[in-house]
């Protein structure tokens, strides 16, 4: 399931989601070592055309990582200070190589990265976000696809 299929089927989620991967640049991408350790790396993501994309570095170690592992987590950056307008969010799932072709020229038209770079699609197997609610509650809703989101509170 892609970002578009995500923001379809829990439209106020993604749209929470999206504003809190927007208010910073860096965020926070974990892979997997070949030891199967997390590697944490910073990294920036963007939400284009429908797709949710990982573009990094060619030959990085989370690229990779990446190749040899599809699955990450990345984390959006919590800001400065204890506020995190927004809520946290996470967002877990798998990452394919886009090498060529329509879809990785759209990208480069639309962001203009540098070049040469490892472009990564993704495909979404969780997203959770954890807020503050009236001041009084800690609400964590995940989602995962083909359930609808799950929303628990703790006082």
């Amino acid at each position: 399931m892609n970002w578009a299929d995500f923001t379809t089927a829990e439209p106020g989620l993604a749209a929470a989601a999206e504003r809190r991967f927007g208010a910073f640049r860096h965020h926070v991408l974990v892979t997997l070592r070949r030891d199967g350790s997390p590697r944490p790396s910073g990294l920036e993501v963007r939400f284009v055309g429908g797709e949710l994309w990982l573009g990094m570095m060619p030959g990085s170690l989370k690229a990779r990582d990446l190749l040899r592992d599809p699955r990450f987590a990345l984390q959006a950056n919590p800001g400065e200070g204890t506020a995190m307008a927004g809520g946290d969010v996470r967002i877990g799932g798998r990452a394919h190589e886009v090498a060529d072709g329509a879809a990785k020229a759209g990208y480069v038209e639309e962001v203009e990265p540098p070049e040469p770079f490892h472009l990564f699609r993704t495909e979404l197997t969780e997203v959770v976000r954890t807020c503050v609610e009236d001041d009084r509650y800690l609400v964590v809703q995940v989602w995962k696809p083909g359930e609808p989101v799950r929303t628990l509170r703790r006082t």
